[in-house]
Formats: C-alpha cells, sequence, structure tokens
C-alpha cells in the first residue's frame, strides 16, 4: 500500500464577475491562471457566471474564461448560491449597487478602485463591508510588484530611518488625443472624479504604504480638454480614438496635484496627469528617509533604486535592483532574476492574495478599510479645491 500523503482537494471558490470589458476580462484570466501560479494556496477556482449589460460581451467574456453561464442581470450573478466572491469590474457609477447588493447578500467583494464614485460612496460601501463581516478586496495592483513589495519590507523594517519625504506621481497620456472618445471616464456623474479619482488613488495608496497616514493637504486641478467626440455605445474603451462627430463636454478633471503633509511628519508632493504627452504609464514613487531613498517607476516595473549610505565612500551612491526570485511573489512567475513580469501578472499575485484572504477566512490587505483612507484623502483634496486652503483629511462625516 502507498503510505505517501495523498494531497488535499483544491478549496472551492465560486467566482462572479461583474463587467466584462478590458478589467472584467483580466479578472477572470487570472483566476483561471491561479492554480498554475500559485498551486501551493491549493485554492479551486469555480467560474460561475459573469455579467455584462451588453449581451455579446457577457456571451463572449464566458466562453472565454470558461463561465458556466453568463448573464446580462448582475443581480441575478449576485443571487447564485454558487457564487462566493463578487469582483465588480463596472463603470464606477455601477460600483455601489453592485458591491452593496453583494455585500447584502453575504458575498465576499473584490471592487476595483476608485470603489465609490465620490468619497462618500466609496465610506459607505466600506462601512456595509465592515458592518456584515465579509472580506473584501480593492485592486490597488502596483503594491504587487515585487520589488515594490520588497521596497515595503524595508521601509517596515526601518531601512531608511525616520520617513521624511514622498513624492508620488502618476503620469499618463492615454487621453492626451483630444479626439480620444468622451467614455465615462470623462463624465463627473458616471465616474466622479477625473484624473483624482482614476490615477491619484493609486499614488494614495501607495503612499499609505510607504509613509503612513497624511495629516493635512492643499490641492489644485486643472482640465485641459473641454469636449470630446461621442462614443459608439457598447464599443471601445477608453483609449478609443473617433474623427468626426457630435462632441460632448468634459465634465471633470485632466490633472490633479496636492501638497502633503504626513501624520508622521514628512512632507510630500502629488501629482497625476491623464492628457500629458510623454509619459506612457508612469505611475512612480520616491520615498526618503533620514537612512535613504527608494525609487521605483512602473514604466521600469521590474527595477527599484535603492541608496542606502553605510558611511563608506562605495555605498554613497543609488544602485539598481533588478527584480529576481529573492523577491516576493516573483518565483511564481521566473526562476531566475532579470526575467520581466507585466502588468497582468501584478492582477494574479492581487487575484491569488483575495482568494487567500477568502479561504483563510482572514481580512487582508488592501481591502475596503484602504480603500476609505484614500476616500478620505480625496474628500480633503475636494474641500482643498473648493476653498483654496490647508484641509485636514479626516473620517467622511455620516459614512459609518
Amino acid at each position: 500500500m502507498d503510505e505517501r500523503a495523498v494531497p488535499a482537494p483544491p478549496a472551492r471558490l465560486g467566482v462572479a464577475v461583474i463587467g466584462m470589458g478590458w478589467m472584467g476580462s483580466v479578472h477572470a484570466r487570472c483566476y483561471r491562471l491561479l492554480p498554475q501560479r500559485f498551486p501551493e494556496l491549493g485554492i479551486g477556482p469555480q467560474m460561475v457566471v459573469c455579467a455584462d449589460s451588453v449581451e455579446a460581451r457577457a456571451q463572449e467574456g464566458a466562453a472565454r474564461a470558461g463561465f458556466e453561464r453568463a448573464t446580462t442581470d448582475w443581480r441575478e450573478a449576485i443571487a447564485d448560491p454558487q457564487v462566493d466572491v463578487v469582483h465588480v469590474a463596472t463603470q464606477n457609477a455601477l460600483h455601489a449597487p453592485v458591491a452593496l447588493a453583494a455585500i447584502a447578500a453575504g458575498k465576499h467583494v473584490f471592487c476595483e478602485k476608485p470603489v465609490g464614485r465620490r468619497p462618500a460612496e466609496t465610506a459607505a460601501i466600506a462601512a456595509a463591508a465592515r458592518a456584515a463581516g465579509i472580506v473584501s478586496g480593492v485592486g490597488y495592483n502596483y503594491r504587487w510588484a515585487p520589488v515594490v513589495q520588497y521596497a515595503l519590507g524595508l521601509v517596515r523594517a526601518g531601512r531608511l530611518g525616520t520617513i521624511t519625504h514622498f513624492r508620488g506621481r502618476f503620469l499618463v497620456g492615454y487621453a492626451r488625443d483630444p479626439h480620444g472618445v468622451l467614455s465615462w471616464r470623462f463624465d463627473r456623474e458616471q465616474s466622479g472624479g477625473g484624473a483624482v479619482a482614476d490615477l491619484m488613488s493609486h499614488v494614495a495608496d501607495l503612499a499609505h504604504a510607504l509613509a503612513g497616514p497624511v495629516e493635512r493637504l492643499v490641492a489644485n486641478r486643472h482640465t485641459f480638454i473641454a469636449e470630446r467626440p461621442l462614443p459608439v455605445p457598447g464599443e471601445g474603451t477608453h483609449f478609443t480614438v473617433k474623427r468626426g462627430g457630435p462632441l460632448g463636454p468634459v465634465t471633470n478633471e485632466d490633472y490633479g496635484s496636492a501638497l502633503v503633509r504626513f501624520a508622521c511628519g514628512a512632507q510630500g508632493t502629488y501629482e497625476v496627469c491623464r492628457i500629458i504627452n510623454g509619459p506612457k504609464c508612469q505611475l512612480a514613487f520616491e520615498v526618503s528617509g533620514t537612512g535613504g531613498t527608494i525609487r521605483w517607476d512602473f514604466e521600469r516595473m521590474n527595477e527599484l533604486q535603492l541608496y542606502l549610505p553605510d558611511g563608506t565612500p562605495e555605498r554613497d551612491g543609488p544602485v539598481w535592483v533588478q527584480a529576481g526570485p529573492e523577491h516576493p511573489f516573483f518565483a511564481n512567475f521566473n526562476p531566475g532574476p532579470a526575467l520581466a513580469m507585466g502588468y497582468e501578472d501584478l492582477k494574479v499575485i492581487e487575484a491569488a492574495q483575495f482568494a487567500k484572504s477568502v479561504i483563510d477566512g482572514k481580512q487582508g490587505e488592501p481591502g475596503l478599510a484602504e480603500a476609505d483612507r484614500v476616500a478620505q484623502v480625496l474628500a480633503a483634496f475636494d474641500r482643498s479645491v473648493d476653498s483654496g486652503a490647508w484641509e485636514t483629511v479626516t473620517p467622511i462625516s455620516g459614512a459609518a
């Protein structure tokens, strides 16, 4: 008789994805990859149902990702008793109703940022999740780059000493063409904020992880392109270009910036823009302390610049660190150093960590609590733009 241990069957996890555009499709692919990339977690995703208001997109998403069925009614997907986790990948206007319905149904929820169209919506969703005791996740996927995880470890171990500065930016030119269509991202009613909600939410999340909570800020925003071509409903993405036809007004900002003061005493800057020429997807940070500096730029995702002087001339300068198996999660994708990882790999890590938190019944980071902290910063940003003055970051009134 073979007395070798028999591996335990994978823990089943029933998955629903709401919104089968580009991001929803990414979420679905990532779940299919979990048994291959993270076999040690012992998670067996069951692709139960996907939902999209455009039937052809729902059916195509189901066929590609192997969902058992598709629907145009997201409520039907949430109600399915086989569904354990609901991924919200719709446009921002649907985040709150979908997430709140899923929480009310006792489902665990993963929501793309900025969660709510406005900070108060995000805070309300976070409060509902806290009251229901469900596990949540939020799409701050840039945290999961192996060298960013390494940087977080250095900061938490005190290698940078006392943090004194944080400089964060997300400069991306996806909307630089004035013929880029007026997708929901440019409509304040559908999306809430523009570049600030879309891009600064990532900057603020990384800042919280690396430098801690923000105490006060003073902010500025601006719209450079006031009108855009109307899109064809159900077609394209926010990268789509269309010449000719009627125009509609852009009702949120292309640019935002802030001076920030952290609770730890560190000083900082945030800057985001969606129409800039040059940077293509430059989410970057520089965090400095009394012991050194760390720099990272998503356009060079697999590299990290460190300045950790030790008093010798040989160490009195920056060095480049290339991602390798010694960094968190890298070995799940590549066996040797300097073999590049990409954007979707970060989403696979994100899905794995969320799925693990659900199976373990233990809330991880980043979840809706972290999204609430970001929302508090964005609420102070809005108040500062209106007042023209420094504003204190506070809990959002009435959210609880």
